[in-house]
């Protein structure tokens, strides 16, 4: 990375600390009437002002200082999307420790390990989820508390964890009111763990300035203002909910979030986008897609029109995209980031100049592009050898992103140097095209690009094109080792219940012909009830590659 030159001397005050708890602080003087929305276990809606949960999160900076936090102190989040999880985000950081966000989907090595390393001494932790913390808590080393995310008195809680507190006992005794202490913009705000396929999951500690930068941005690239209404659909676990809790409130939006919820249940997920007027809102396909099969069943479709989904975690399939679009005027954004980006990088809006030039088949296969890399950040592909691909929208090669909310480097993870160049650059581990226009289309994991008989095949553009078959739900494609072609692909697919045994193999390698060369085709087309899936919602590859690996074999 090039070294600053420092020209003539400016007269504005850059010693102000970007901190995260201004973000609120502001929002609650600006804002204050504005509502917060959370969904409890039983269905019914507490109801909060920005008034409200700026009071509880000074309350909570003075009980953490009261039981003994410091500020450096890691502090784990076991927690749904709550009012309580809302006000960690602000509470923790803005009395100086970190706020340690723990993916509750998985494993208990995992989870004792991320634990463990980063050396957690409270963890708050939902009446519900306490299962989860005593699982793990005699392979962590000792941790200070426990504080019990509930509206019952702790003698009505049965656990084996100690010491614990009550949290709302903790609030109400504490004072009122708090001077927050200015912390050094790059201390660290708060951290998550990766939860990639291989390896011990790695840290990402965010600071201040990073996550303060990246509100900044996704309000501006999501198009959010205080008119709108969002709904954290995204679990706060993960990258920090997409910068979503930090976002909203910076721009004064409605906030509402849906507590504990489960995709076997989409009635009651779905029933708060049309009785809390939801304009905007942010999740994975494999969470959008059970939404729309919901949406497919009611009589009575829902009036989203103006409503933005950000998608991300995977590809959107355009039989997902028009289907919200046609049914309801919701309309998907595709957008592009990682746990180590915060996580925005791309988003996909139509420029202007292409909406005049483009027709309707032209405009929808552009949505399939992951975007456009917003200000602030350098986003460049590169071959094998490090040099940049041709922007042609036809020539692959990995993505490289830098910037002021990329991560530098891994916390306490010798060996992972080699996910960075020498100039700063995150090595994403995608593989992608960028065109003229700057819109960058993700073909694959570069792990995860099948070669065949020296050619590669994009495994995402052959999973969507399989999904735009009307008979199926959802499709996986990997490539496994082949005796002659090295590797050959396989397609994991699910069919929808009404399509089932009236759709076959043939049919669905004859409707990939359509798009795709013969030596391409798979010879191989597999039908399940479900197909493997990480923590956060991406088709587990490693998974499908083990079940299937023989299946070319004999």
């Amino acid at each position: 990375m090039l070294k600053p030159i420092m020209g003539f001397p400016a007269t504005s005050q850059d010693n102000y600390q970007l901190n995260v708890i201004n973000i609120l602080r502001h929002a609650a003087r600006s804002f204050g009437r504005q509502e917060v929305v959370s969904i409890k276990l039983d269905g019914t809606k507490l109801r909060f002002s920005y008034n409200d949960v700026y009071d509880r999160v000074k309350r909570l900076g003075n009980a953490l200082t009261g039981i003994g936090a410091q500020a450096g102190d890691r502090i784990g989040v076991i927690d749904w999307n709550s009012h309580r999880h809302l006000e960690c985000y602000y509470g923790i950081p803005g009395m100086g420790a970190v706020l340690l966000l723990v993916n509750i989907r998985l494993s208990p090595v995992d989870l004792s390990f991320i634990l463990n390393h980063a050396e957690a001494k409270y963890i708050f932790v939902d009446e519900t989820l306490i299962p989860i913390a005593e699982m793990v808590a005699d392979q962590c080393k000792p941790i200070k508390g426990y504080i019990i995310l509930t509206d019952k008195d702790l003698s009505e809680i049965k656990t084996k964890l100690s010491p614990i507190y009550s949290y709302e006992k903790l609030l109400q005794e504490a004072e009122p009111d708090i001077t927050w202490p200015v912390m050094d913009e790059k201390s660290a705000y708060g951290a998550c763990y990766t939860t990639g396929t291989t390896g011990r999951p790695k840290g990402v500690y965010y600071s201040h300035r990073d996550v303060y930068l990246h509100a900044l941005s996704i309000g501006t690239n999501a198009e959010i203002s205080c008119r709108d209404c969002f709904y954290q659909l995204v679990p706060m676990f993960h990258a920090l909910g997409w910068g979503m809790p930090h976002a909203a409130f910076l721009v004064g939006a409605k906030f509402v979030l849906p507590g504990m919820y489960n995709i076997a249940d989409l009635g009651s997920l779905a029933e708060p986008l049309v009785s809390e007027g939801v304009t905007a809102t942010a999740g994975a396909p494999a969470l959008f897609m059970p939404m729309l099969e919901y949406i497919r069943k009611l009589d009575k479709k829902p009036d989203l029109t103006g409503a933005r989904f950000l998608s991300g975690a995977s590809e959107p399939s355009l039989t997902l995209m028009k289907g919200f679009y046609e049914m309801t005027k919701a309309e998907i954004v595709h957008a592009y980031g990682a746990t180590e980006t915060t996580p925005l990088v791309t988003i996909n809006r139509l420029k202007p100049w292409l909406e005049k030039e483009l027709n309707d088949e032209q405009k929808w296969d552009l949505k399939r592009k992951q975007g456009y890399p917003v200000v602030g950040l350098d986003v460049k592909i590169v071959d094998h050898l490090g040099n940049k691909v041709p922007q042609d929208g036809k020539t692959p090669g990995e993505i490289l992103i830098r910037g002021p909310w990329i991560t530098g480097k891994y916390y306490n993870a010798p060996g992972s140097e080699s996910s960075f160049t020498e100039n700063g650059y995150w090595k994403s581990g995608d593989a992608g095209t960028m065109d003229a226009e700057g819109y960058i289309k993700i073909t694959d994991r570069v792990k995860d690009l099948i070669k065949s008989g020296g050619e590669w095949i994009s495994s995402v553009d052959m999973e969507n094109e399989t999904m735009s078959h009307p008979g199926v739900l959802e499709a996986a494609v990997t490539g496994v080792a082949h005796p002659k072609w090295e590797e050959r692909p396989v397609a994991l697919v699910v069919l929808r219940p009404e399509a089932k045994d009236k759709v076959s193999k043939e049919d669905i390698i004859a409707h990939l012909a359509k798009k795709f060369a013969k030596w391409q085709l798979p010879e191989k087309v597999v039908f399940a009830d479900a197909i493997p899936k990480t923590s956060v919602g991406k088709f587990d590859k490693k998974v499908i590659r083990e079940q299937y690996k023989d299946i070319y074999k004999g």
